[in-house]
């Protein structure tokens, strides 16, 4: 490699980039097309999908705990790879005990689809959609492609950072993140083509792909009304963007074809399914948010809505102002909780009107602060309220308040009720704390989506809630004798 003046020749640096290009080619085993995956070999990929295994899991709440269930699926998947190009690669499906309606694949065989997008699924042929799109994935090698070009970018930016003197950069350490990443277009248009191939290989109607995706759409719609605001892309639209014109596509490649939907087959299978909240990880009931393990509860305030995550509890109200929950290990050594929040918590924060306060007959404390950020559609200077209650056993509880300058003071009442609102659970409560379930009906002579949707245990958007779960189209009326699914305490 030439040397200029104690340089690397920039030219020289792009002409290493481009030979590891055109070396590292590869035929991509589901299209025969040549595809760049120096950096990860088959082999590579199998120990990868296994070294971020138990990673996935930990992230989206472990396997959800149904043996049926399970088996169903890896089932379906099984019947899928034996119509793959690669029939013979060892597969692991898994159903994470998450309610976030996503799917997605490790390299080296490893498929995940959670059980909140199983509840969408209206059959079979729609599951074995999402499976096969997730196969396609893995056959073709997009992750190895995606992390080949990555680290080609990466050695790219170092060989010409030194050309110019600049600092090298350095390649991170991808982990997960990398993997489940959205793919490229290109590639999510790839892996919906082989889902529709893996789908009439084993027999399934191939139209399932593009009738999921328009549910799909449906479901992201009407979150979007329950929050009543637009959200970042999540779950599924997070790592398989474009749907819209997916759902296009997916219908003209299945024009003029058949086969089975096996409706009754998923609906057997999925009744009982938890839907929505585990009581593991915390229940929402409407404004109140319920944890049977930890054994407390509280209430958001009026016109706030709460979301559960794994991080943390969110109570929100668009433009207004959000709250954050949360439970971290008291430290022994700053057993005080003021000591916590001052030193521990909010150390390079201005605190103001710090001070120890009891919370029903809880040791807490309290402080107020300005920060910068940003609110929905407002960005400036925020008025926070932090709170910390020390509860019985060895954790902390912790409320982070925010709100814009002009709505603290209305809002003032509102937060000091949720932070009193914080109590221990009796036993006869806990008990009490059962998840919502799946359960299906066959739909009875005069039933209508409106008389089906009144039952749902939800304080609003029933109707909407109840066509979005049975794939109907609006103002599309269930058929007499078909089995429909519903949600029940």
């Amino acid at each position: 490699m030439q040397i200029i003046g104690g340089r690397v020749s920039k030219y020289a640096g792009l002409l290493a980039v481009l030979i590891l290009t055109a070396s590292g080619c590869s035929t991509n085993p589901a299209t025969g097309e040549s595809a760049f995956t120096l950096f990860m070999s088959p082999a590579d990929e199998i120990r990868v999908g296994a070294q971020e295994h138990p990673k996935i899991l930990k992230r989206f709440g472990g396997v959800y705990d149904d043996p049926d269930v399970g088996g169903y699926v890896a089932e379906v998947g099984g019947r899928l790879v034996a119509n793959s190009e690669l029939p013979r690669l060892s597969f692991t499906f898994t159903v994470l005990n998450s309610p976030e309606v996503n799917a997605f694949a490790l390299p080296g065989g490893y498929v995940y689809i959670t059980r909140g997008l199983l509840a969408l699924a209206n059959s079979e042929a729609e599951l074995a959609a999402v499976v096969g799109h997730e196969i396609g994935h893995v056959v073709a090698r997009h992750t190895a492609q995606r992390y080949s070009q990555a680290v080609v970018a990466g050695l790219g930016a170092a060989l010409l950072g030194a050309a110019v003197g600049g600092d090298v950069e350095q390649l991170a350490q991808l982990g997960s993140e990398l993997y489940l990443a959205s793919f490229s277009r290109d590639q999510e248009y790839q892996a919906d083509q082989l889902g529709v191939r893996y789908l009439r290989n084993a027999g399934y109607a191939p139209d399932a792909m593009a009738g999921f995706l328009k549910n799909l759409i449906r479901n992201k719609a009407l979150e979007e009304l329950l929050l009543e605001e637009n959200q970042p892309e999540a779950g599924f639209f997070s790592t398989h963007p474009n749907t819209p014109d997916r759902v296009a596509r997916a219908g003209a490649l299945a024009v003029g074809a058949a086969g089975v939907t096996r409706r009754d087959a998923l609906f057997d299978t999925i009744a009982g399914l938890v839907f929505g909240d585990d009581p593991a990880q915390g229940l929402v009931r409407g404004r109140r948010f319920s944890h049977p393990d930890l054994g407390l509860t509280f209430e958001a305030p009026p016109g706030f809505r709460l979301v559960n995550t794994e991080q943390a509890v969110y109570a929100r109200s668009k433009n207004t102002g959000v709250v954050r929950f949360d439970a971290v290990r008291r430290d022994e050594s700053h057993p005080d909780p003021l000591i916590y929040l001052t030193q521990i918590w909010a150390p390079n924060i201005r605190l103001l009107e710090a001070e120890r306060i009891t919370i029903n007959g809880f040791l807490a404390a309290t402080a107020a602060a300005q920060v910068s950020g940003t609110l929905d559609d407002y960005r400036g200077t925020l008025d926070a309220r932090f709170v910390v209650i020390q509860f019985p056993g060895n954790k902390l509880y912790r409320l982070l308040f925010l709100s814009p300058p002009l709505r603290t003071d209305a809002l003032r009442d509102d937060f000091q009720r949720m932070t009193f609102s914080m109590r221990l659970l009796s036993a006869t409560e806990v008990a009490q704390l059962v998840p919502l379930t799946v359960e299906v009906l066959q739909v009875s002579s005069g039933a209508t989506a409106e008389s089906l949707a009144a039952g749902l245990p939800f304080d609003e958007r029933r109707l909407e809630r109840f066509r979005v779960l049975n794939g109907l189209d609006l103002g599309e009326q269930p058929v007499s004798g078909q089995k429909v699914k519903v949600i029940a305490e």
